[in-house]
């Protein structure tokens, strides 16, 4: 889970970058970087932390240029090492830059191709890295001659999406000659452009989330459409085309569910209007089994939560209350790396109000249940200030499944859902009694929203993964990967090495 700017202005992006990863923080705390064309020259400073702390004066000053692009990262394939902040950068053909969202599926096999095939070398175990690599000799094929023009560029991205499988959202820029994005064809990862009308003419943002680009006062043009690919030359004129054959649009749920901010809208539909429904959706299914006078009070775990919350009480005319303070100095809990982080910065994170607990039955709404490790804590909390009984209700279905489409939650065994029932999850988290949203119930929350949305990747909730080459054998290998990759990165320079000895025989 990233999030992702690229920006092409009359004057100084370097600013109007900072600005848009601050407002795209919630999507990734562990890095984050600024790459910026001048001329036919880029300048780059990335490394590990949070916006305000990556960037200083000095940083700033040095990232001169009237384009650019940035990312915020949390690593979900890869590792945290400085090296694989973003974004990435390659030489050649033309000098490339590239930031992404997602997760690719098939990188490792994209790597030996890189090796084998193209004479590409992939220096980190990213595969954004892989990512660009892919589309660098991809306008290298496309190239006939010196120079590029946008249709070299969308045959490129075309190749591209022939090649790589997974969900991406990509910013990236082509010394020279402009800023390139693009989505998959499932448009999985969100993507959305903006512009600003000036007297020099229009000026372009394509981000993550439609709040980045508000916040910097540009307009919402649209969203990128899956397999979509967007061309802003340096002279601002805006090129687009389909570069997928069979496009189809499947947004992620949990982007609805927690991911993004409420007052995001995505692929025409607004965050928190979806997190509304999903509360009242959930008020019905509570409705049916819990009587009159069993639920004195509802409270929301923050922030995600809150629309679900307030909507679930309003529909159930029951009384709402903020029982639990947020210190807004501690991380998202889901995004940060260790369980045993996690469970620490809970109590951390959240000190309950006793008063409103004390001899009551309280209703407590999540977003969602993933490891249970939070979930467990705020119970203990609830019981600890005084609660009578506590009703733990998820806006969310179970989460039973893996994602591998660049949210953090790719082994089984991490999530509390995961070969348990309804009851077993109940005792794990310690609660009196458990409610989760039915699955149909949360697609519907978005369809409701905006009936032109139809399809959604939700494969932790359901199993279904939409790009087709995930089967038990790749999931386990993503979690073996998971708990030895030095094994896994021994096992690629192993193949390297014999890929070079058959070549000498």
């Amino acid at each position: 889970m990233c999030g992702i700017v690229g920006v092409v202005s009359h004057g100084p992006v370097n600013q109007i970058i900072y600005d848009a990863l601050l407002l795209l923080q919630h999507r990734g705390q562990d890095a984050a970087g600024i790459a910026t064309s001048h001329g036919s020259a880029f300048s780059m400073h990335k490394a590990n932390g949070l916006v305000r702390d990556v960037f200083r004066t000095r940083n700033m000053r040095s990232l001169p240029g009237n384009s650019g692009i940035g990312q915020c990262r949390y690593p979900t394939a890869g590792s945290s090492s400085e090296e694989e902040a973003q974004p990435f950068y390659v030489n050649a053909p033309f000098g490339i830059t590239l930031a992404h969202n997602g997760n690719l599926t098939n990188a490792d096999q994209l790597k030996i191709e890189m090796f084998r095939n193209d004479r590409r070398h992939i220096n980190t175990d990213s595969d954004s890295e892989v990512l660009l690599n892919v589309l660098a000799h991809e306008i290298q094929q496309a190239t006939t001659g010196l120079l590029l023009d946008p249709a070299v560029i969308f045959k490129a991205v075309s190749a591209l999406h022939q090649r790589v499988r997974g969900s991406y959202a990509v910013v990236s820029q082509i010394a020279g000659y402009g800023l390139l994005a693009f989505r998959d064809p499932y448009g999985i990862r969100p993507l959305c452009i903006g512009f600003n009308d000036t007297d020099r003419g229009p000026e372009y943002v394509v981000a993550s989330e439609s709040v980045a680009l508000e916040g910097l006062g540009f307009h919402f043009l649209r969203d990128v459409m899956p397999g979509e690919a967007i061309f802003i030359d340096n002279d601002g004129k805006l090129y687009n085309q389909q570069c997928a054959t069979n496009p189809t649009l499947n947004p992620c749920a949990f982007e609805f569910v927690y991911l993004a901010r409420p007052d995001s809208v995505i692929d025409g539909a607004s965050v928190y209007a979806t997190r509304l429904r999903m509360g009242e959706h959930l008020a019905e299914k509570i409705r049916k089994e819990f009587r009159d006078g069993e639920i004195d009070v509802v409270m929301p775990i923050p922030d995600s939560s809150r629309p679900a919350a307030m909507e679930l009480a309003l529909k159930l005319n029951l009384h709402y209350r903020e029982g639990f303070i947020k210190n807004r100095y501690i991380g998202r809990t889901f995004i940060m790396p260790g369980q045993g982080v996690r469970s620490k910065s809970v109590r951390q994170k959240l000190n309950a109000i006793s008063s409103e607990f004390k001899g009551k039955s309280v209703l407590l709404v999540d977003d969602s249940i993933v490891r249970g490790t939070t979930s467990r804590e705020i119970v203990q909390m609830a019981r600890d200030s005084g609660a009578k009984r506590v009703i733990f209700a998820s806006a969310a279905p179970p989460v039973k499944y893996p994602n591998v489409y660049g949210i953090d939650m790719p082994t089984r065994n991490e999530l509390i859902a995961y070969g348990r029932t309804e009851e077993e999850v109940c005792r794990e988290i310690t609660a009196d009694a458990l409610v989760y949203q039915d699955i149909d119930a949360m697609k519907r929350s978005i369809t409701d929203v905006n009936p032109l949305l139809k399809k959604f990747e939700a494969s932790c909730f359901d199993g279904e993964y939409i790009t087709g080459d995930i089967s038990r054998d790749y999931l386990d290998k993503v979690e073996y990967a998971r708990q030895h990759p030095k094994v896994i990165m021994e096992d690629i320079v192993r193949t390297q090495l014999n890929l070079n000895l058959a070549q000498i025989e």
